[in-house]
């Protein structure tokens, strides 16, 4: 559950390093605009440890990247965000992980699990989208595990585009990703 702190002021990555540590909750500015977001209920965090495990999986047998669970990526002073996770080639890796173990550009692959509420889903579809292919990102997935679907977007033609929605029987592969492939339904708890 995420709320918008909408005070007409443009936050930045020094701001927020002002504010009190609140355990449970993280803070990501989207185009100077701050959310607050509170610990995910308990199923969202299990689809975050899936998706992450396959992809880990998948990552440790070919060598091509590495994935992991919330990490900051800090694209700029204003666009500062903690995506649910991420997968990022080597390559991709040595040009953007900073000192602090940041990211400070786009990762290949973004992941957002939909939360309860309708802003967050309007945070993840519309303003996290809107930055993650204005910044590069190559592939992104949202995925809903209340309706144990996934929506695939691919960059193309310089922006992040639907490419398919998957269900649960669906096969999701990448060629982002040579010889990943899982059932949606594996993203998903029971």
């Amino acid at each position: 559950m995420s709320q918008m702190l909408n005070t007409g002021v443009r936050w930045t990555t020094q701001d927020v390093e002002l504010l009190p540590e609140n355990e449970g909750t993280r803070y990501e500015i989207v185009d100077g605009e701050l959310f607050m977001t509170r610990a995910s209920h308990f199923k969202h965090q299990q689809t975050c440890g899936r998706i992450f495990r396959q992809l880990d999986v998948w990552s440790e047998s070919t060598g091509l990247g590495e994935a992991v669970i919330n990490p900051g990526v800090l694209f700029s002073e204003s666009d500062n965000v903690i995506p649910d996770v991420v997968w990022a080639t080597k390559e991709t890796l040595a040009l953007t992980l900073d000192e602090a173990g940041h990211l400070t550009g786009a990762p290949d692959l973004v992941v957002e699990v939909l939360s309860e509420s309708k802003s967050d889903e309007r945070r993840d579809k519309e303003a996290k989208l809107k930055l993650y292919s204005s910044r590069g990102v190559k592939k992104y997935w949202i995925a809903d595990w209340r309706s144990r679907k996934l929506e695939v977007y691919r960059r193309e033609q310089n922006q992040l585009k639907l490419l398919e929605t998957l269900f649960s029987s669906d096969i999701i592969i990448s060629p982002l990703l040579p010889g990943f492939s899982c059932t949606v339904n594996q993203f998903f708890p029971v």
